[in-house]
């Protein structure tokens, strides 16, 4: 049996969407004055970035950075910074876009390494808050869902490299 077939539906496509539209008028109300870069976190960040962009009614500027922790693997690791953005930050307003706050370490670290290239205020979005129990080093300003402790993939979270492209969020099975 393959792994999507023993997945677990956690949120449906439709949720999904209507989770996104919502975190983007909540980012347009608050962020719609500052003309903010939007920095996508490669490469789980792409489809929640995508999706927010085409709701944003607002101008923006866009540029991504390469931060992981994960690599191939389903546990983090030690965090390597593979591209940093590549407009100026200095005085600027930034939203950084990803995937999932898991643990939390892998977006303070990308928040405090932009905060000190000198961006004025980093506003953090999510698609998915896990739900631990345990502290984490900050708590992302935009949440879209929230999803249980468990190892979740789909709409750009992978499981091995694969299955960012679905459009629902899915957890393994637990046997």
């Amino acid at each position: 049996m393959t792994l999507l077939a023993r997945a677990e539906l956690i949120h449906s496509a439709e949720a999904v969407s209507a989770a996104v539209s919502r975190v983007a008028r909540d980012i347009s109300r608050r962020l719609h004055d500052r003309r903010p870069l939007l920095l996508c976190v490669m490469k789980g960040g792409v489809p929640f970035a995508g999706q927010l962009l085409t709701q944003l009614n607002f101008p923006l500027d866009f540029d991504y950075l390469d931060v992981s922790r994960y690599g191939q693997a389903t546990t983090g690791g030690a965090l390597s910074w593979r591209v940093a953005p590549s407009l100026p930050l200095a005085g600027r307003t930034l939203l950084v876009v990803d995937d999932i706050l898991d643990e939390g370490v892998t977006m303070a670290a990308i928040r405090d390494r932009l905060l000190d290239m000198g961006a004025a205020a980093c506003f953090t979005a999510v698609l998915a808050d896990k739900l631990h129990g345990r502290e984490k080093p900050l708590r992302a300003d935009f949440v879209a869902l929230t999803v249980p402790d468990r190892f979740v993939f789909g709409y750009g979270m992978d499981v091995r490299g694969a299955w960012r492209n679905l459009p629902a969020i899915y957890a393994m099975r637990e046997d």
